[in-house]
């Protein structure tokens, strides 16, 4: 056992069941623990989000006695200057996949640096489960989800008394990111992470598979920013799920974020380029103002309009809605699903790179869905459908809340629907439907 070994915090925001944490502190008598501020991901990330991350660092050091050090620099010249300074001769992480946190930790080690990986945010690490038959990857969700069951997970690891160094006066750097005015983030850190599940277990899971696709009601965990930073382990979660249908379908939600993060694991590229390829020649506009209108919830489709504006109010929206706004964005605009993955990318709290691609590919009919193209969401009777009361739409657009259902899924149908002041439709959805197959078609004849 060593005097002490450096602990370095990145996506696993945590004490409990943390395996590189625990590995941590079986190795030396007292950590280093350790965040680096990264100027890159800071550049790439909202305002919202920072906010998350700031909260979420001062929950973190509340649990380490505040003795987290937040260090300013590349990660080389911190690791560097911190193991010189404590002696330290080893550096645990738990292991990252995605193509840029992959990339840093090979650079840190290229320094000279030894990395000691331990665990990942990921129930099962991606690249794990193949198919039994050739050994490759799995390219469609439901075996992939079938491989993923009969793999299985570790129990969750077991929390070890922590003994931190003490941090001198500078190495206290926590970021000032205040929430923006008029925005409203939910609770960052991982005892908000674990109130949280509570609640969910409690309240909303038994009836997960029916009501988690209802926007208007708090039925989804509402866990995904407490998995992005790592605030709470999905294999907490996977090991308290019962037999239920809804924790089963619960658990397919679960293998979908690990699906994804396979996938962009064996796929780099598909970040931001197209998973399948051939969506490259379709034809797509270019942003303009029915883009500025998207952007703002202004488009004169209620559904899609209040759940843009529950992203720029919270950092956060409802899992039905993210397909119906995506849809609306590819297959009404005709835009290219990279814009819309960059404007999420800007406003999610609980952005996560494999997520986000793959999630926007699979409803623009590019991703890993087998025939999925045609599937072109209607905003009107998605809302009538997963809002049928219109208490999502009340909520976020108050020009309409003088309406009742039906009305309030289309104001254009009574005399007193644009009484305040409710953007007209910016597009006819049947005209654009028609527009978005035919160039489909073109597609098709271009490569048969």
């Amino acid at each position: 056992m060593t005097a002490r070994a450096i602990f370095w915090f990145r996506r696993d925001l945590r004490l409990n069941d943390n395996p590189a944490l625990a590995a941590a502190m079986s190795s030396a008598k007292e950590i280093v623990p350790v965040f680096i501020l990264d100027q890159k991901l800071i550049g790439q990330s909202g305002s919202k989000r920072l906010a998350y991350l700031g909260q979420s660092l001062r929950a973190l050091d509340e649990s380490l006695e505040n003795k987290l050090h937040v260090m300013i620099g590349t990660p080389e010249k911190v690791l560097q200057e911190l193991m010189s300074r404590y002696g330290a001769t080893t550096v645990h992480i738990s292991e990252e996949f995605e193509p840029y946190g992959k990339a840093r930790d090979l650079r840190v080690e290229a320094s000279g640096i030894p990395l000691i990986r331990t665990g990942s945010p990921y129930a099962v690490s991606p690249g794990r489960v193949k198919k039994p038959s050739d050994g490759t990857p799995y390219r469609v969700y439901t075996p992939f989800y079938k491989a993923w069951v009969i793999h299985g997970w570790r129990p969750p690891a077991l929390t070890p008394m922590i003994r931190s160094v003490e941090p001198a006066a500078g190495d206290r750097n926590f970021p000032d990111w205040p929430v923006p005015d008029g925005v409203s983030i939910s609770e960052a850190g991982e005892q908000a992470a674990l109130t949280r599940w509570k609640w969910f277990k409690e309240n909303a899971l038994d009836q997960y598979d029916e009501q988690r696709n209802n926007a208007g009601i708090d039925g989804t965990s509402k866990l995904s920013a407490h998995l992005k930073w790592g605030e709470i382990h999905p294999r907490t979660l996977l090991a308290e799920l019962n037999k239920t249908n809804g924790a089963e379908v619960f658990r397919k939600e679960i293998a979908w974020r690990e699906f994804y993060a396979d996938i962009l694991f064996h796929n780099p590229h598909t970040e931001n380029d197209y998973y399948a390829e051939k969506f490259k020649d379709m034809r797509y506009d270019k942003p303009a103002k029915t883009f500025e209108a998207f952007k703002t919830g202004t488009t004169g489709y209620p559904f899609v309009d209040a759940a843009i504006r529950q992203l720029l109010q919270e950092g956060w929206m409802h899992n039905r809605t993210r397909m119906v706004v995506a849809s609306f964005l590819v297959k009404d605009l005709h835009l290219e699903w990279q814009y819309g993955a960059d404007f999420f990318m800007e406003h999610l709290v609980d952005f996560d790179v494999a997520s986000n691609a793959h999630g926007w590919q699979w409803t623009a009919g590019c991703g890993t869905d087998a025939s999925p193209y045609y599937r072109i969401f209607n905003p009107i009777e998605q809302g009538k459908r997963f809002d049928p009361n219109g208490d999502y739409i009340r909520k976020y657009i108050p020009e309409l809340r003088h309406l009742d259902a039906p009305d309030i899924h289309e104001p254009w149908t009574v005399l007193d629907g644009y009484l305040h002041d409710y953007p007209e439709r910016i597009v006819d959805h049947a005209t654009e439907r028609l527009e978005s197959l035919a160039r489909l078609a073109e597609i098709k004849v271009a490569t048969e």
